[in-house]
Order: C-alpha cells, then sequence, then structure tokens
C-alpha cells in the first residue's frame, strides 16, 4: 500500500507541475566591442588596479555578464561577454553607453601588455587595442 501511495504522489506532482515560457528561453553569449579603456600608465607590485572600459549595448536584451579573460605569460586578453535571450525582440539602442570595471592583480615586476577586443573588422579579423603597462617596485 505505501508503495501505491508514494507512486501516486509522485505520478500526481509530476503532471502538476507546468513549465512556463520563460524557462524555456535560451541565451546566448556574445563579445562586445570595447569602446575605451581607462587604465593606470603605471602598475605597482602587488596593488590591484581598476580598469574602466566602456562598450555600446547593441540592443535592449544585451546584458553584460562578465568579462573574457585570457592569460598568456604577462600578455592579457581582454574582451566584455553580454547575455542574450534568444528569439527576444529587442530594440536597437544606438548611444547606450556602459562601463564595466575590472579589478587587475599586479603580481609581477615585468610590464604587462593588454589586448583590448574592439570587435571585428570588414574582413571578420578581430581587432585589439594594445596597451602595455610598466610595473614598478615601489
Amino acid at each position: 500500500m505505501k508503495k501505491i501511495i508514494v507512486l501516486f504522489i509522485s505520478f500526481a506532482c509530476f503532471f502538476s507541475c507546468s513549465i512556463d515560457d520563460e524557462d524555456n528561453l535560451n541565451y546566448k553569449l556574445e563579445f562586445v566591442g570595447i569602446e575605451t579603456v581607462d587604465i593606470p600608465e603605471e602598475f605597482v607590485l602587488g596593488e590591484v588596479h581598476e580598469i574602466s572600459m566602456t562598450y555600446f549595448r547593441p540592443s535592449s536584451c544585451h546584458v553584460f555578464y562578465d568579462f573574457f579573460y585570457e592569460i598568456d605569460g604577462n600578455e592579457r586578453t581582454v574582451a566584455v561577454v553580454n547575455i542574450v535571450p534568444e528569439g527576444e525582440s529587442c530594440a536597437i539602442e544606438s548611444e547606450d553607453e556602459q562601463e564595466v570595471t575590472l579589478n587587475f592583480q599586479v603580481n609581477s615586476a615585468e610590464p604587462y601588455i593588454f589586448r583590448f577586443y574592439q570587435g571585428e573588422d570588414e574582413d571578420g579579423e578581430d581587432v585589439y587595442q594594445i596597451v602595455e603597462v610598466p610595473v614598478s617596485t615601489d
């Protein structure tokens, strides 16, 4: 008898739950070109420095998600990543500038080279703003 009750409750719970359309939304991650970068002219070893970046949201559906951050020795590649729901109708926003900040911990006395993703050129090749920042040990 207990098995039948458990089976009935499980069956009822399974079929009584409804899934709203909002639960079925699919999202994609999209790189967005960085327009401007505000980075210190020099880093101090052992300190954390703020690097501010601005970008334009391509549509009202684009929302900041995270940074793409790749390390290769003392070279850093940085890109802004937005999350975008698929299948939504979104308004195009031409002047919706966003600012995001990356906190960077300086762990090496060697200069850092940053490659900030700015988008693609007309041939589909990635374009980067390259900035070299020396490190002071003071």
